[in-house]
């Protein structure tokens, strides 16, 4: 599933695409439902006005108009492109039409994302309880160590949790935990706030480096350009079970921590 740096990179290639604020001319729905059904009035509501801006919350895109936005979330298969007459593809459930002949699709083979019309951010319900964005300044060590007072759950299932912050994620979860030398088991409630501040170092660390490298393809992601990432080139521990620790030598351990596969080094991290 695509995380936050994955999100991110497709919101600034759907940004540099739009940037010339096209006017929204259609749009064309093959189905009338993703994970959930499409609300199809509300977003035909949002046909003649410009694309604004293209932002991103947590894992949510959201493509404003001066009426509103549409939210797009990519589910675990979901990739918007460029389609020119001719490129159309199995499993493309959205076409976005623009003035100039720009038409935008968006593909899904197993049909988890989500399209959604969206007005106030603070009151739509997939948006209005998320935790902060790892890499806001107002993230810090203490804000994390504050959130996980009196949590008993695994670290790493606190770190995915999107109302302690949102974004992070399996793959940059268990890579963070590497980098702060913490083990992904520990009680959430048990990290110190000097652990907390350096694990919130290692995350905006690992992200920015990320978005940076256009994310990790590891499965079925591509740019909204239809280029893949190469960051899954430089992990240190995700989906490396068994192999030698690049630090000790030490065989790299697995685990399934709140149904997600969990990789560790436990001489590095303890």
């Amino acid at each position: 599933m695509p995380e936050l740096p994955e999100v991110e990179v497709v919101r600034r290639g759907l940004e540099s695409i739009l940037k010339e604020q096209p006017i929204l001319e259609k749009v064309e729905l093959k189905r009338p439902d993703l994970r959930e059904p499409i609300p199809a009035k509300k977003i035909s509501t949002l046909v003649g006005e410009p694309l604004t801006s293209v932002e991103r919350r947590a894992k949510y895109l959201l493509l404003w108009t001066p009426k509103g936005a549409m939210l797009s979330h990519l589910g675990m298969t979901g990739t918007w492109r460029v389609a020119n007459p001719g490129d159309e593809r199995l499993h493309d459930h959205i076409y976005l039409h623009f003035s100039g002949g720009l038409r935008l699709a968006y593909r899904d083979p197993r049909r988890f994302g989500c399209f959604d019309f969206v007005q106030n951010p603070l009151e739509h319900p997939k948006l209005v309880n998320l935790g902060p964005e790892p890499l806001d300044k107002k993230f810090t060590g203490a804000v994390l160590w504050e959130s996980l007072r009196g949590k008993d759950v695994a670290l790493k299932v606190a770190l995915m949790d999107q109302k302690v912050v949102v974004g992070v994620g399996n793959i940059y979860a268990s890579e963070a935990l590497f980098a702060a030398g913490i083990k992904p088991t520990l009680a959430a409630k048990k990290l110190s706030l000097e652990k907390a501040s350096a694990l919130v170092g290692e995350i905006k660390k690992i992200l920015s480096q990320s978005i940076k490298a256009g994310g990790s393809s590891i499965s079925d992601f591509a740019q909204a350009t239809g280029e893949s990432g190469y960051f899954q080139t430089t992990f240190r521990v995700y989906g490396r079970d068994g192999e030698p620790c690049v630090t000790c030598g030490q065989q790299i351990k697995s685990k399934i921590l709140g149904g997600r596969n969990t990789f560790w080094c436990s001489h590095c991290q303890k």
